[in-house]
């Protein structure tokens, strides 16, 4: 099946280069290119597309008030997020409007297109050089815990191999890089990320990062590993 995408940037020139990159890899078509977030947001209405690619600085409304009303609309389309920087507070707000992922714009023409693919098949991706940001900013919203972190129960429901995989993917790591890390097949890593979300309730790959740093899954400080796993 075809991924049918827009791609939504104010840059002329970066929305030719996504345009060309993902209209040359068999299975994906550009159906629409969009200068502002209006544009976008009736693209998306009109043309149906599986993934856009929103930019969140652009003229009219900014890719986070079109993301919310793609996801208000209910329309089936998932949401890249593209960014410039890693540290964006756009990017945390374009999540909380509900894009499925996002990628920073300097990343390598085979991620991109990975990146597609990914969401187009329901999942959602976080670029791993900004896990840690999203992480912070997550954590800072959150109650204070004065003290030592109390563990959270839904911690508990993971299997070994299962926390690893949460400790990793909250160090940044990708999948593929937590594949190569465990020596198993990255499918397995998703799978096994899949049943992370569930045990945790987590809406994506994010608020579980969040949810392994506020329940004490992480090393501390002082480096202590508090997983009992050792460092993998």
């Amino acid at each position: 099946m075809t991924v049918r995408v827009v791609v939504a940037d104010d840059d002329a020139l970066l929305r030719a280069g996504v345009a060309l990159v993902l209209g040359t890899e068999d299975g994906i078509e550009v159906v629409g290119e969009a200068a502002d977030g209006l544009l976008a947001v009736e693209l998306c209405r009109t043309l149906a597309p599986d993934v856009v690619l929103m930019d969140v600085r652009m003229p009219g409304i900014d890719g986070i008030e079109a993301t919310r009303r793609i996801v208000a609309a209910g329309l089936a389309t998932r949401v890249l997020v593209l960014t410039t920087f890693h540290h964006d507070d756009y990017v945390w707000g374009a999540l909380r409007a509900g894009a499925g992922g996002f990628l920073l714009k300097r990343a390598s023409p085979e991620r991109l297109i990975d990146a597609v693919r990914t969401l187009a098949d329901g999942h959602a991706l976080l670029d791993p050089a900004v896990t840690r940001d999203l992480v912070g900013h997550l954590v800072a919203c959150g109650p204070a815990r004065p003290g030592p972190v109390a563990p959270d129960p839904r911690l508990g429901r993971l299997t070994t191999r299962e926390r690893q995989v949460l400790q990793l993917a909250a160090e940044g790591h990708s999948n593929a890089e937590i594949a190569v890390l465990l020596v198993v097949a990255e499918s397995t890593v998703k799978t096994h990320m899949k049943r992370v979300l569930a045990k945790t309730d987590a809406r994506d790959r994010a608020q579980a990062v969040a949810i392994a740093y506020r329940g004490g899954l992480m090393a501390g400080p002082d480096g202590e590993d508090r997983t009992g796993l050792g460092r993998v």
